[in-house]
């Protein structure tokens, strides 16, 4: 009798554990650069992704299920299965998406909508070559000096050689410029070169698939050199090598290039990324852009800055 009770109280201590939202509970909040206003981010899951990175439950079945390949495959494939395409009309409706701007109004599944492309008037490119423009829609942190800045949490430093994986290239841009933008699942998820050059250098690290929302971030910081990711390095005649990064996350189907190279355009598209929100990251040597004022001070202030893509983000230091 005894034992049976002792284990109806560990049962009713597991349930509570699981279900007791432990953590920061505050809201995403973010500015929005037209104008200048501070948002609140509606966030898709937002109650799955804080019971899995602030619940001791939910942090077990992150590492034993949610961070793997196969969880993130399967999902993707269900995103592309014609059925899928019954959840558009509410998750357009939920989170306010425009889908006027887009080339067809009609989609053959979920993953197809995701991935869709807009009408070029929709995302003009800033056409001065001396400027960076984002390379896609998102919420951007941005980091003059990586060395000198801290990374989400204070006192942490964005380690350039883990996410990297590269020695020589760790060297160049450990004291260079960075810019991180985080695509939302909400957000239009097609990523385009930020500057004209030629491309050098592709690279695949693999890894695992952590969500890279501010909610995982600030409980575990190191998750973007954790998480699979891709880059290429691009030559350009006005801000010497620049880095452009892709990385994977929780329910990212797969990362899927169409470019065309070794040469490419500023605002030309490098790919997209299947079901899921993700990141991609720029890397720029040291003392060759000025990354945009109000990007920097938001940053400082805890705060990203939502972009569209297109839009100016740096200009060259010969400017």
């Amino acid at each position: 009798m005894k034992t049976k009770r002792i284990v109806w109280i560990l049962l009713a201590f597991i349930i509570v554990v699981s279900i007791y939202p432990f953590g920061n509970q505050d809201p995403i909040r973010y500015v929005e650069r037209k104008s200048d206003s501070l948002k609140t981010e509606q966030i898709a899951g937002e109650m799955w992704l804080r019971w899995l990175y602030n619940n001791p439950i939910g942090e077990l079945s992150t590492v034993a299920l949610v961070k793997r390949k196969f969880l993130s495959d399967w999902y993707g494939e269900q995103m592309d299965k014609p059925s899928s395409r019954d959840k558009v009309a509410p998750f357009v409706a939920n989170y306010n998406i425009d889908i006027s701007i887009a080339q067809k109004q009609e989609f053959e599944s979920f993953n197809d909508f995701f991935c869709r492309k807009l009408k070029p008037e929709a995302r003009p490119i800033n056409s001065d070559s001396l400027v960076v423009v984002s390379p896609a829609d998102g919420k951007v942190l941005a980091y003059q000096n990586i060395e000198n800045q801290d990374f989400i949490v204070k006192g942490y430093r964005f380690n350039v050689e883990e996410f990297l994986q590269n020695d020589s290239l760790s060297e160049i841009y450990k004291d260079g410029s960075m810019m991180i933008i985080r695509l939302c699942p909400t957000d239009y998820h097609r990523y385009h070169f930020p500057v004209a050059g030629d491309i050098v250098k592709e690279h695949q690290v693999s890894g695992d698939y952590y969500s890279v929302s501010p909610i995982a971030l600030k409980k575990k910081v190191e998750l973007l050199s954790l998480n699979k990711r891709a880059y290429a390095l691009i030559d350009t005649p006005q801000f010497g090598k620049v880095i452009m990064a892709e990385v994977a996350a929780t329910m990212v189907g797969s990362m899927v290039n169409t470019y065309e190279g070794p040469s490419i355009e500023k605002g030309q598209e490098r790919g997209y990324f299947k079901f899921g929100g993700s990141t991609v990251i720029l890397f720029f040597e040291p003392d060759s852009i000025f990354i945009d004022q109000d990007l920097i001070d938001n940053t400082l202030l805890g705060l990203e800055t939502e972009v569209q893509m297109g839009e100016q983000i740096a200009v060259s230091t010969s400017k």
